[in-house]
């Protein structure tokens, strides 16, 4: 019996397939999904998700957000999600350039501390994106 894997964004339904596994990471580490898993929910860190479906592995990098485990439904809504697979790997590059760039002027101008936990999270979203496609080599 396999899972239902669904990824929602603000924009779109990123991801929504029958899968074996799913490894998601979590405010209390990464969380590996098999069928018939007990119902959680739980805050999704900036990282990557280790999708395994039809004997392979697929990696998408997700931003923050939240996950929940209901019978054998994966349910995952996150502010960004990216297949990797799709993403330019200059394209990741001139990302976390910019994500750094602008966490060091925030960090140096005494902005907000909420503001400065978004712009962290989107540097680490960035630097997922590098780090899940160097898995899919």
């Amino acid at each position: 019996m396999p899972l239902f894997l669904e990824i929602v964004t603000p924009d779109s339904i990123t991801f929504s397939k029958e899968v074996e596994s799913v490894v998601i990471p979590t405010a209390n580490g990464r969380i590996d999904i098999l069928p018939k898993h007990i119902p959680i929910i739980d805050k999704v860190v900036p990282g990557y998700l280790k999708i395994e479906h039809e004997g392979e592995f697929d990696y998408i990098s997700i931003n923050t957000g939240f996950m929940e485990v209901y019978g054998n439904k994966v349910s995952i809504l996150t502010d960004g999600a990216a297949k990797v697979s799709e993403e330019d790997e200059q394209a990741i590059e001139e990302a976390i350039q910019k994500a750094e760039k602008a966490l060091q002027q925030a960090k140096d101008s005494n902005i907000e501390q909420a503001q400065l936990e978004q712009l962290e999270a989107a540097a680490r979203f960035e630097m997922s994106k590098k780090i899940a496609r160097s898995k899919t080599r």
